[in-house]
């Protein structure tokens, strides 16, 4: 049965999921690249929905969006949001909580460049999160911009592009028998030092 002790834990949070995520990996199964966020605008109302996390650094965690979309629009009005990694077959989770910023245009533009032309395509035709009447007209759209840009290459769109949640807590469930599972929390102290604390769970 898979246990978590303070004394497991390593001291910085990030190196922390960063070494789940290849226990993950070398289980097999998972989708790593997956991840729930969950964003909150002025009206208060939680919206929650799976993106994927394309890059993990000792700052935070990359992803990407049309930042006209519900969670662009949100992430505007209120940058505070979280993150939730689930990996069922190792019993474990990791949430994290904090600030999501946006990526330069620079390293926006060059992951951009790194996507497949269809993707590019679709990021340019698509009005993400607006309402349309029916398939035909994305579809239309689609044909339209790929035809545009014809034996070119594609330029990003100024409304697409990248964010990084700077994390400012992270908590740390490993699943027990007779739920007495394992809860850990980190978060910054007035220092900007990470403090651990066992949670009840």
């Amino acid at each position: 049965m898979a246990k978590l002790t303070r004394q497991l834990l390593l001291e910085n949070p990030i190196d922390q999921y960063i070494k789940w995520q290849k226990d993950a990996f070398e289980a097999g199964g998972h989708k790593l690249s997956s991840m729930a966020l969950a964003t909150t605008g002025l009206e208060g109302m939680p919206s929650i929905r799976t993106v994927l996390l394309k890059e993990v650094t000792k700052v935070g965690f990359v992803f990407y969006s049309n930042y006209n979309s519900e969670k662009g629009r949100q992430i505007q009005e209120n940058p505070k949001a979280s993150i939730l990694f689930y990996w069922e077959s190792l019993e474990r989770q990791v949430r994290v909580s904090g600030a999501a910023e946006k990526l330069t245009a620079s390293e926006s533009d060059e992951y951009f460049q790194s996507r497949p032309r269809g993707a590019q395509v679709g990021a340019i035709a698509s009005p993400q999160s607006d309402r349309i009447e029916n398939r035909a007209e994305l579809e239309v759209r689609y044909r339209s911009i790929a035809e545009k840009y014809e034996g070119v290459s594609v330029k990003r769109p100024k409304n697409w592009g990248g964010y990084r949640l700077l994390p400012e807590s992270f908590e740390f469930w490993q699943g027990r028998s007779d739920r007495l599972h394992d809860r850990f929390r980190y978060y910054l102290d007035g220092a900007g030092i990470w403090v651990i604390e066992r949670l009840a769970p």
